[in-house]
């Protein structure tokens, strides 16, 4: 099915992060109250929260459209994501990464959404009166790809401007 030479060897890494982000949820979910808030230092916690909007609960109060919206851009992001992935090189690590962590992210909220209609939420970052929105390993999984995507470029972009400096050096 998979071709040893593809990224889609870097699939393993997504298998992990939506299983991880599951089963958190599932625990939190499970042994939580809705809107129940454990302090864990004095800047996080695990508050449990439903989030039927996208990031920052943009459209949460979208009256139920964003639902299925969001889920076709999942579905269909999952799918570049995936076609990215097999025509990508094994070696290429940090696209690999970045490609997986993302389609994880993607996959583990799609999961909510379609079987809940909503994302479960409990990672709550704060600082006195400043408060990030609560997220989930799914959403940092995300937020990490990106990163990785954009770590990929700039390297990308060196490593042209060192060629075309060599280039120029030559003519």
């Amino acid at each position: 099915m998979f071709k040893a030479k593809s990224g889609l060897v870097w699939l393993w890494l997504t298998v992990i992060l939506l299983i991880a982000d599951q089963v958190s949820k599932i625990m939190i979910s499970t042994q939580m109250k809705l809107y129940e808030s454990i302090e864990l230092l004095p800047v996080f916690n695990i508050t449990y929260v439903h989030n039927y909007g996208a990031a920052f609960s943009f459209l949460t109060d979208a009256g139920g459209w964003q639902r299925w919206f969001f889920s076709i851009i999942a579905i269909s992001i999952s799918a570049l994501l995936l076609w990215w992935l097999k025509k990508l090189p094994a070696n290429n690590k940090i696209l690999g990464s970045a490609y997986a962590l993302v389609l994880a992210g993607a996959l583990g909220n799609l999961y909510d959404r379609l079987s809940y209609g909503y994302v479960i939420d409990f990672l709550h970052v704060y600082y006195k009166t400043w408060d990030f929105p609560v997220f989930n390993i799914a959403d940092s999984a995300i937020c990490i790809g990106a990163g990785l995507l954009l770590i990929d470029a700039f390297l990308e972009e060196k490593v042209k401007s060192v060629n075309e400096q060599k280039k120029e050096g030559t003519e």
